[in-house]
């Protein structure tokens, strides 16, 4: 079965291959034996790693197994405590990234039981509701409105059956479904005679059997697709493994050096080595793999309070490389609500304010608000009378007039098919209310719509007549028209005004709104009430064009991102026109050689498409495989790309992009799965927003490794120095770790959570292959770190002159200036082009209160007795505090003279 082309088969041919009957559905017996030959109806989702598992892969970073390999040169050294101090850090950053990656798959398993679908199957001649993953293969499945389908099912009867099947293909508008064999190859979103799992009926009835479960379904097949995607290191696991490389070579050159200095001096080898070592393991920042997790749990602890889920931890930052967002259209870009923006009535053109489905807005003729009365009242009496829509607020169906007094806040939804409650809605917006309307005048019948005759009537009871109202596509029902309402008066339809319709029409069109023309007819009591005798003669009231609107934020949205250098790339199944339309109204630009079709992607190479991508801004009726190939095309022209969306067709170029964002709210349990990131809010405007974050992240990860390697390379080179020249240890080995905990600690975390620097989204995204030391911060380093090593040693040196050789004493004031020098050097650290100055001392409180504790704590071993005799120091003098705070501070004093005189010094002088 599995290799049939089902929508190339007659109902009764399908039925005879399935061994099913249409009337009695499928004995239990049978469904039982078919469930157990080809299994539930559920997806297979690759096994859940178990806790245990999650947990150790924290380990599996490079930098985490350098610490380790560090710590066991600690151990073996003697340096019980450094040793201790380190797997106490690698442990809990461990903990940290456990419990982040833990607690977004339980918050995703809560999101995926919202959704728990039942179907309505024909069984033993029964109706019954079962477990949607007890459907099987034969199964006669009964769908009404606002049915999600259970499986991939072959129409037998449809009665105006339309499905949403936004999910599966991208497609905006429902499609209607009608029985009958289709001829040839057709594309998933064109087989108008089947149903697919997943997707929601959203009007109509209808019965269908299934030829598909599982893995079988379309859906199952983008969800095996998915496994052949595999998971790739994000930038940022790339830059930190650079790191650590670029530190293990640094700390063996280190090793050597020493080693090969002292031994040439004539020290002991075995001495020798043991120094060039414990030079090498005070060179590694043990502090950064936690700081770095810390920084990105806080920032996903803000991305939760903005609704999202972050289901990996580097995924914040790797928002903020991103260079391309391509985004689905449908319910991400748009509201996926229909909304009428355009009415044509009486010889005018009116603008229709407000979007969605609340019913709040105006009709607007050159700007100005237009009185709802006369022609535009008639049409939209039409509009709410011919029309099956219930509109409800906060889940509930409820009178006119409590509606309209409403909150414009309230949720509002519909029950039926968009179209109509796009229609629905424009009328309540003229004050206009179906339950108010057909109060005064009471359906009496309906016939309803089909593809065929692509019109749908309602006949209502007039005082004592009859009136039917009719709605349908602009040809069909003009040409059931012989007269139309201009001012209230009823004229003929003449052939200036049939073609004034039809160019006003053709103009909506172009703009990519779907149109729908409305009329009306008085009849006579005692007819008969049937199409053909009531559905002629019309009096042609007017058009309506409607669009599924863009969200409001995602217009700003975009325009922040262009700012910030990223390209937008809107990916949608809808058709060309439909495409360019709501891009242009983004502010996407969607000129000729900016939007590509599915089709003529199919007539293009890697290659091409790689170079076409890029000019291209608009993908256009596009498959899951196209998708793929947009975003392999974008990553092979090294772009860092974030591919968001809802639907199950999304979920492979999800998993393949750099950075997968899905839909919380609208989005399908495959996309959800297949994403680093969930939007529980279905909002893109969080997306730039994280982007933002996500820079903002990788900014105080450059500034805290600035600050981290600079205060070691300062102790590296006071320390290598010192050897290498015959001087005596300025530090020993326990005011090493007590400066690493003083100083790498709390200030160093301090500036993982540094406030954001105001021209953020201004400047452009990270290159790709960017090296973190990359713009000049390699260079700072060494000079931060060299001028706090000469600082140190000049003091160490100074301090045994001025002393007769007083080491205590010495050491004491090394001790002190390099500690003292690396907390002046954490507030230089918070920008790498402005003054500290010009950043503000106090804009990060937690930084002042970590530098004010680091502080507390240095002076606590200079001065408690007790910690004196551990760390074998000695209590400062004020002159001993002026020659510290000179050697550690200078630079600060020279860039406060610098902003404070120099520089406004220089504007008085430009300014005359």
């Amino acid at each position: 079965m599995e290799g049939r082309q089902w929508y190339q088969m007659d109902p009764a041919e399908a039925l005879m291959v399935l061994k099913s009957d249409a009337r009695r559905g499928l004995t239990e017996g049978e469904a039982r034996r078919r469930l157990e030959t080809v299994g539930a109806n559920n997806l297979k989702a690759k096994p859940k790693a178990p806790p245990y598992v999650i947990f150790l892969n924290q380990f599996r970073d490079f930098m985490v197994l350098v610490l380790l390999a560090a710590t066991a040169v600690s151990a073996f050294l003697g340096e019980i405590a450094d040793a201790v101090t380190i797997v106490a850090i690698v442990v809990i950053n461990a903990f940290l990234g456990f419990i982040q990656e833990y607690r977004a798959e339980r918050s995703l398993e809560a999101l995926k039981e919202m959704a728990a679908p039942e179907a309505r199957v024909r069984r033993d001649n029964e109706v019954r509701r079962i477990p949607a993953r007890e459907v099987v293969p034969g199964d006669i499945l009964l769908l009404e409105s606002g049915d999600r389908v259970a499986a991939d099912a072959l129409l037998l009867k449809a009665a105006n059956l339309q499905a949403d099947e936004a999910a599966l293909t991208g497609e905006s508008v429902p499609v209607l479904k009608e029985p009958g064999p289709l001829k040839g190859t057709v594309a998933v979103g064109d087989r108008r005679n089947m149903v697919h799992m997943g997707t929601v009926i959203t009007s109509g009835r209808g019965e269908a059997v299934v030829v598909a479960t599982g893995m079988n379904t379309e859906v199952g097949k983008i969800a095996d697709m998915l496994q052949e995607v595999a998971d790739e290191d994000t930038p940022l696991q790339k830059r930190l493994a650079g790191l650590g490389r670029w530190l293990v070579l640094a700390c063996l050159v280190i090793c050597a050096a020493v080693v090969i200095a002292g031994t040439l001096r004539g020290e002991e080898l075995y001495g020798m080595f043991l120094a060039g070592v414990s030079l090498a393991v005070a060179a590694i920042p043990e502090g950064l793999p936690a700081i770095v997790t810390v920084c990105l749990a806080l920032g996903v602890q803000k991305m939760v309070q903005r609704r999202a889920i972050v289901r990996r931890l580097p995924a914040v930052e790797t928002l903020g490389c991103v260079t391309v967002i391509c985004s689905d259209k449908t319910g991400t870009l748009t509201q996926n609500q229909m909304t009428v923006r355009r009415v044509w009535v009486g010889g005018r053109r009116l603008m229709v304010s407000g979007t969605g489905y609340v019913p709040h807005g105006e009709y607007l003729e050159g700007g100005r608000k237009v009185a709802v009365e006369g022609d535009l009242k008639m049409l939209l009496t039409i509009a709410a009378m011919c029309n099956n829509v219930v509109l409800e607020r906060n889940g509930l169906n409820i009178g006119g007039w409590l509606r309209r007094n409403s909150g414009r806040g309230d949720a509002w939804k519909i029950n039926g098919d968009p179209t109509e409650g796009a229609l629905l809605v424009a009328a309540a917006k003229g004050g206009l209310w179906r339950e108010q309307l057909e109060a005064e005048e009471p359906r009496v019948a309906e016939i309803p719509f089909d593809s065929g005759r692509k019109r749908m009537s309602v006949i209502c009871r007039r005082g004592r007549g009859l009136r039917v109202y009719v709605k349908g596509a602009p040809d069909v029902i003009l040409d059931l028209c012989d007269s139309i309402l201009l001012d209230g008066r009823v004229v003929p339809l003449d052939a200036a005004r049939r073609e004034a319709v039809k160019a006003e029409n053709e103009a909506m069109a172009g703009e990519a709104l779907r149109v729908l023309a409305l009329a009306y007819r008085d009849l006579v009591v005692g007819g008969e009430l049937t199409a053909e005798t009531v559905e002629k003669g019309l009096v042609l009231v007017g058009l309506m064009g409607m669009l599924d609107p863009p969200r409001p934020e995602a217009a700003e949205a975009i325009r922040l991102c262009q700012r910030a250098g990223i390209k937008v790339v809107m990916i949608t199944g809808d058709h060309q026109t439909t495409a360019r339309a709501v891009a242009e109204e983004l502010g996407l630009p969607a000129g000729k050689d900016q939007v590509l079709t599915g089709q003529e992607m199919e007539k293009i190479t890697e290659k091409e498409l790689a170079r076409a991508s890029l000019k291209v801004n608009v993908y256009a009726r596009v498959s899951p495989q196209h998708k793929l190939r947009i975003v392999r095309a974008l990553k092979a022209g090294n772009h860092i790309v974030a591919m968001t969306g809802d639907g199950v067709n999304d979920a492979p170029a999800i998993k393949e992009a750099d950075i997968g964002i899905a839909m919380g709210r609208s989005g399908t349990d495959v996309a959800r799965e297949a994403a680093a990131m969930v939007l529980a809010d279905d909002n893109f405007a969080t997306i730039v927003a994280a982007v933002e974050e996500g820079r903002g992240i990788y900014d105080n990860i450059r500034k805290f490794i600035r600050y981290l390697l600079s205060c070691n390379i300062g102790e590296v080179f006071t320390m290598f120095v010192a050897v290498i020249s015959g001087l005596p240890l300025p530090l020993l080995p326990i005011q090493i770790l007590w400066m690493n905990l003083v100083t790498d600690g709390l200030p160093a975390m301090a500036l993982g959570v540094d406030v954001k620097e105001p021209n953020l989204m201004e400047r452009p995204p990270h290159p790709p292959g960017e090296s973190i030391f990359a713009r000049g911060l390699g260079k700072g380093i060494g000079i931060l770190g060299l001028q706090i090593g000469l600082a140190t040693l000049a003091v160490f040196i100074l301090g045994l002159y001025l002393g007769d050789g007083d080491l205590p004493t010495a050491r004491t004031l090394a001790f002190t200036t390099l500690v003292m020098a690396q907390l002046f050097a954490v507030f230089e650290c918070r920008s790498e082009n402005l003054s500290p100055f010009a950043v503000g001392y106090f804009s990060n409180p937690y930084l002042v209160l970590a530098v004010i504790s680091s502080t507390a704590m240095q002076l606590l071993v200079l001065y408690v007795p007790l910690l004196q005799l551990v760390f074998k120091t000695v209590p400062l003098n004020a002159f001993h505090w002026g020659i510290v705070m000179l050697a550690a501070g200078w630079r600060t004093f020279f860039k406060g003279i610098h902003y404070y005189l120099v520089t406004p010094a220089r504007r008085l002088v430009w300014q005359r």
